[in-house]
């Protein structure tokens, strides 16, 4: 149970949704066989939906894991994207290079490699879309590490903001993850309140905010 929706609505969305290509399935299962954290079907048919309509062109990706949500996003623009994605852990640098070359879009996603606090510091180009979906108890300096990189319109996209419904309600708060949900509560009412975006929670998946940076 997602605590976010209801297990039927759940299952009734899943199993409306178009078949998706053949990589992308390759990677579904081989997440579900090794417990490799990827978004949830819902979230990817939301951000195909959110890039058809925006288009945008210059793509950042907080949390590369195996390369599953690059390229979600590469295929819903058919590749008329370039993706600049982050990640950690060299295990999965690898497995995402792999999953990336049997796809039609290796050349459209690179892979910087490091903490993410980090090469977020270095970086010096602009983007229309970012989409964060890495440790969720820094998501704060993630974003604030990220809003002079977003070009006026943008959009950030952060997941598993609501965190299996913990982050709604005490009453789900598993004790060890208290300072994940300390942390998502201060991160959603910073978003909501601050100057010069608009932001929305979304329940779909383990949760879903929209920022949207002023013109």
């Amino acid at each position: 149970m997602s605590n976010i929706s209801e297990d039927y609505i759940l299952e009734y969305i899943r199993d409306i949704l178009p078949r998706r290509e053949e990589y992308l399935e390759e990677m579904e299962r081989y997440a579900i066989e090794n417990h490799v954290p990827i978004i949830e079907p819902e979230v990817a048919q939301f951000l195909r939906v959110l890039l058809k309509s925006k288009k945008p062109k210059d793509i950042l990706e907080v949390g590369t894991a195996i390369g599953y949500s690059a390229l979600v996003m590469c295929d819903a623009q058919k590749g008329d994207c370039r993706i600049t994605t982050i990640e950690r852990r060299d295990d999965m640098i690898k497995l995402a290079e792999e999953f990336i070359s049997k796809s039609p879009y290796k050349s459209n996603i690179n892979i910087l490699r490091g903490e993410a606090e980090d090469v977020l510091s270095e970086i010096t180009d602009k983007y229309d879309l970012i989409f964060i979906d890495a440790a969720k108890g820094q998501y704060l300096e993630f974003f604030s590490r990220s809003m002079n990189l977003l070009r006026p319109g943008g959009l950030i996209v952060s997941d598993n903001v609501l965190f299996k419904g913990m982050v709604a309600t005490d009453k789900l708060v598993i004790r060890r993850k208290k300072t994940i949900v300390k942390r998502l509560r201060s991160f959603l009412k910073y978003i909501n309140e601050l100057e010069g975006y608009t932001s929305s929670v979304i329940p779909v998946g383990d949760g879903l905010a929209l920022s949207y940076k002023e013109v």
